[in-house]
């Protein structure tokens, strides 16, 4: 994130904050719910939140030396 603000930086982190406590929810949530359509949807959240998660971390790592143009 060499070329974002560190407010920009800084936003991200709290997204990426707030969705891991939202992700740890749904995940403990479908262990105590029994309606199987709920579970399937805590499910989907699951899985969307950790594609966006995986999508954050992105713009937190550090480019690779040379992978930006300057």
């Amino acid at each position: 994130m060499a070329n974002q603000a560190l407010h920009e930086t800084l936003e991200v982190h709290e997204l990426a904050a707030s969705k891991t406590v939202a992700l740890t929810k749904a995940k403990t949530m479908q262990l105590l719910i029994s309606d199987p359509e709920l579970k399937q949807i805590l499910q989907h959240d699951v899985q969307v939140s950790t594609q966006q998660l995986h999508e954050l971390s992105g713009l937190l790592s550090p480019a690779p030396a040379g992978g930006r143009d300057q």
